[in-house]
């Protein structure tokens, strides 16, 4: 078994490579650290003002997603009719009347 000559965690500590004690700022770090938390601050500002951007953004991507669904449900809807367009005229008059058919209720 280790016995430690140490008492409490402060063994732990040193092991893991840390220590309690506090070490004393100097006025330069100090100041230092203002300017530092400052012009984190303001970044924050800054970040808040293009959040509201990011908002007026995601509007206007909905917007465009739904125009983007809606051009893509009348070209469905002009395929569909061309189809059917193109189906009818494939089908010669002559032939129509012999087989016994001449229309659909049109």
């Amino acid at each position: 078994a280790v016995v430690s000559t140490q008492s409490g965690h402060y063994g732990r500590e040193r092991n893991l490579g840390m220590s309690m004690k506090v070490e004393r700022s100097t006025l330069e770090q100090v100041r230092a650290r203002f300017d530092k938390n400052k012009r984190k601050r303001e970044d924050d500002e800054k970040n808040k003002a293009e959040d509201y951007d990011l908002e007026a953004r995601a509007q206007e991507r909905q917007e465009e997603e739904e125009r983007q669904r809606a051009l893509k449900r009348q070209r469905k809807k002009d395929k569909k009719r061309a189809v059917a367009g193109a189906g009818e005229e494939e089908l010669d008059p002559e032939l129509a009347a012999i087989m016994g058919f001449g229309g659909f209720g049109k």
